[in-house]
């Protein structure tokens, strides 16, 4: 008995990490059984691996056989923490009349929250009911398919301002927007981001070109939040907006805050060197971290790594780059 007792326990302690990976890996969620259409970031990997915005992190443990009971529980925590969908809400609580020169319109605004997450994540913009009425139509064009079965409001010819018809659409806006985001491929598009991001982006670039560092600022900072979960599947999309940050700090002599945004936009390029930003965002990162005291030197080599694989082009400065955003 007393021999076949350290086989048996290791079998029982065998049988327990099998247990343990196979109740991980087979049993979903109450949150996935409930909600089979939802997109979850480690479906999309296998989806669409040279987009997964996790590659961006350092390489996480995978389970094999070496692993205690303990590493293998902590892993797959890790996993189904990594796996959860961002997801994001829309709520359009008031509107205004607003009344420009000969035009009258009503502006609704919209906020938009992510679920499970505190107020300081939230964001906010305006929109028309005109700008509604394009996005329907773009979204027509590439999307008659998935816009089969959604409604627009109509445009009446009268009683466009009163107080029932506001309402009215304050409530269709809101479903309308729900809806749109609940399809993968929407959600996804270029369209639907625009529609939520273009209008402010305009605006911070605007005061960018125009000096006003300041301003510029404070609606990037507004906009690269949402930004940020809207297109988690592509994460060098927001490079140019955080290059946008960091000129704004740097020209605002906080060079600190500059190489800390510069930090997370090189974090989004390194598997995309050939992108239009890399090599000004490095020249400007090596700068900054020779005047911060900080490493240059590693900085230095990738750029000198770059130049050596790479014909000599004109290359244009981060600030080059930044003004000339958004000028159509």
């Amino acid at each position: 008995m007393d021999q076949d007792s350290p086989c048996t326990a290791e079998r029982e302690l065998s049988e327990a990490v099998s247990r343990i990976s196979t109740s991980s890996t087979t049993r979903p969620s109450d949150e996935e059984e409930n909600q089979p259409e939802a997109e979850i970031s480690c479906q999309a990997r296998k989806e669409n691996p040279e987009k997964d915005d996790m590659q961006d992190s350092s390489a996480t443990l995978s389970p094999n056989s070496s692993m205690t009971t303990k590493e293998l529980q902590e892993y797959w925590r890790n996993e189904k923490r990594q796996c959860k969908q961002v997801k994001l809400l829309f709520e359009i609580p008031s509107t205004r009349i607003v009344e420009h020169h000969l035009s009258k319109y009503v502006m609704y605004k919209i906020i938009i929250l992510q679920t499970g997450s505190f107020d300081s994540n939230k964001s906010v913009i305006e929109r028309r009911y005109s700008d509604f009425e394009k996005l329907h139509r773009n979204l027509l064009e590439e999307f008659s398919e998935e816009m089969e079965d959604v409604t627009f409001p109509k445009k009446t010819l009268t009683g466009n301002f009163t107080e029932e018809i506001i309402n009215e659409r304050k409530l269709a806006f809101k479903d309308y927007l729900r809806l749109l985001y609940s399809m993968k491929y929407i959600r996804r598009s270029k369209k639907f981001i625009d529609f939520l991001t273009r209008p402010e982006l305009r605006e911070a670039y605007g005061c960018l070109r125009g000096g006003q560092y300041t301003k510029a600022l404070e609606i990037l900072l507004e906009v690269i939040g949402l930004q940020e979960r809207l297109t988690r599947g592509n994460p060098a999309s927001i490079v140019p907006t955080l290059c946008a940050i960091v000129v704004c700090h740097k020209d605002l002599e906080n060079p600190a805050s500059a190489f800390e945004y510069g930090e997370k936009a090189l974090s989004r390029l390194h598997v995309h060197t050939s992108h239009r930003y890399y090599i000004p965002l490095l020249e400007t990162m090596i700068t900054l971290a020779y005047e911060l005291g900080k490493d240059f030197l590693s900085l230095q080599e990738k750029l000198d790594e770059w130049k050596t694989k790479k014909d000599p082009v004109r290359v244009f400065t981060l600030k080059e780059l930044a003004v000339r955003e958004y000028v159509q």
